[in-house]
């Protein structure tokens, strides 16, 4: 049927173009003359005679005392003849587009059929087209795209004709829709919902996870400090935030839900009487981390990934002889217990094959001065609990259990222990990698941990440190500057 019509267009635009009288006699005429009015609605005469008109009928009619019935024949002829070509032109289209298909199993064939309407008096382009369209996702969303499209231009004549003409149209395309696997080997987290805990403002390793899990399609949410918390709500009102939330396809990330949270009390009855009539906590309720864990089952049911980022050591400052007890185990309690807290009463809402993380620091096994206070104690008890943790939430909960070992960020938390300038500045000058660390790069290692890509990873401590931690010495010391160490000045 479709090349039935493809003919008749190809004989009716010659009809039109040339001004033929308005009937045929003969055998001829009884089967063109019904055609015609069927689509001219009746028998027409061109609306204007070209000069291409005026010189074929002189050439014709003048020449030649031909009989209506062979100028017929001539026009059935001559549309043959264009018919033959196009329909030559759409095989080769129609092969390259197989070939096409062949080479890239991925991609969909979708055909338009042709079609004509009497509606409007317009003829459009004929187009064969080939086209791979593209859409990217964050940091995760991949794709390739070609395009290879040819476009011919057949008879035009808005006035003289009355069928509008639509070939065919192929399309090759290859989406990363939510509902297809994206392509090649991405961090793909759509469909998982994260608690990040320890997230109070935009600059530190907590929120740079949080974005890199946003884009890689995760669900977020987060607990706040509770001091911290309505400065950190009335910043993502305001906007303040909004730079910083920007993520790789140019969406700003979004944060389902802000709980207020301390993770030094485990639930309402160890909460001090000073604490609860603070007025930084007046306003705030449910914020212990059994509270908050009934909160998040309540509003989402379940959650895949627990994120562990927050630590406090209030004698930080003080070397360790200094310490006092209540420092010592306030530093445990903050930046290490919480941990034990927030996996023992997070894991009953966990979806079996989730995953948790944490963030420690290479102080846990080597002496870094100046970090005290307990603190180096409290990150090498947090790097022993996730190896037992991993043991125990593998097996009774299907849950992986692993800890970043992050390098020196230059973070308001970080500040708080008055030398993170000079660590970061000895790790540009003695880590394998002279470069500075980027939170995000922490944010993106996070990421994968907790991604399908990482299934048999648990109890594992992962460097992301620019290779510091590899290090036995200084190679800043002046002892070696005699040796031909590169170095990136």
């Amino acid at each position: 049927m479709g090349l039935f019509l493809e003919f008749w267009t190809c004989y009716f635009q010659i009809y039109s173009l040339f001004g033929f009288p308005e009937k045929c006699s003969g055998k001829g005429g009884k089967i063109l003359n019904p055609v015609i009015q069927l689509i001219y609605g009746a028998p027409a005469k061109p609306s204007r005679e070209s000069p291409m008109t005026h010189t074929f009928n002189f050439f014709v009619f003048s020449t030649f005392p031909l009989e209506p019935d062979l100028l017929f024949v001539m026009v059935i002829l001559i549309s043959y003849i264009v018919f033959f070509k196009r329909y030559i032109y759409s095989c080769f289209v129609i092969r390259l587009l197989k070939m096409a298909a062949t080479a890239n199993p991925s991609m969909h064939m979708a055909t338009a059929n042709p079609c004509i309407s009497s509606s409007r008096k317009i003829i459009k382009p004929s187009t064969a087209s080939f086209v791979t369209k593209v859409k990217r996702a964050a940091w995760s969303r991949l794709t390739s795209s070609s395009h290879l499209s040819s476009a011919r231009l057949f008879f035009q004549n808005s006035t003289s004709t009355p069928a509008r003409f639509e070939k065919v149209v192929t399309k090759a395309m290859a989406d990363a829709s939510e509902n297809k696997p994206l392509p090649g080997l991405p961090v793909d987290l759509r469909g998982k919902r994260a608690f990040i805990a320890g997230v109070a403002d935009d600059n530190g390793y907590g929120w740079a996870i949080a974005k890199s899990l946003a884009a890689a399609g995760a669900e977020i949410l987060i607990g706040t400090w509770v001091p911290a918390l309505n400065i950190f709500e009335s910043s993502l009102r305001r906007g303040k935030f909004d730079e910083s939330r920007k993520l790789p396809d140019g969406s700003l990330m979004e944060i389902t839900k802000v709980y207020p949270l301390d993770a030094v009390f485990d639930s309402l009855d160890d909460v001090p009487e000073d604490v609860k009539t603070n007025k930084r906590y007046a306003g705030s309720s449910n914020w212990t981390v059994q509270e908050v864990a009934e909160s998040v089952k309540q509003d989402f049911g379940s959650i895949d990934i627990l994120v562990h980022s927050l630590a406090n050591g209030p004698e930080v400052t003080k070397p360790l002889l200094e310490t006092s007890r209540k420092g010592y185990l306030a530093a445990i309690s903050a930046s290490s217990y919480s941990f034990v807290s927030l996996l023992k009463h997070f894991l009953p809402i966990m979806n079996p094959g989730g995953a948790s993380i944490s963030l420690t620091y290479i102080a846990s096994e080597r002496i870094i001065p100046g970090y005290g206070g307990g603190m180096s104690s409290a990150k090498a008890s947090l790097e022993s609990d996730t190896r037992v943790l991993a043991f125990e939430a593998g097996r009774k909960h299907k849950i992986r259990v692993n800890t970043i070992s992050a390098g020196p960020l230059g973070s308001r938390a970080a500040k708080a222990i008055g030398f993170i300038d000079m660590m970061i500045n000895y790790s540009l000058a003695n880590a394998p990698l002279q470069k500075e660390l980027h939170a995000e790069e922490v944010g993106n290692a996070a990421a994968f941990l907790v991604s399908p890509l990482a299934s048999a990873i648990t109890g594992a401590v992962v460097y992301v440190d620019n290779g510091l931690n590899a290090m036995g010495v200084g190679v800043d010391s002046p002892i070696f500057e005699n040796l031909d160490i590169p170095k990136d000045h």
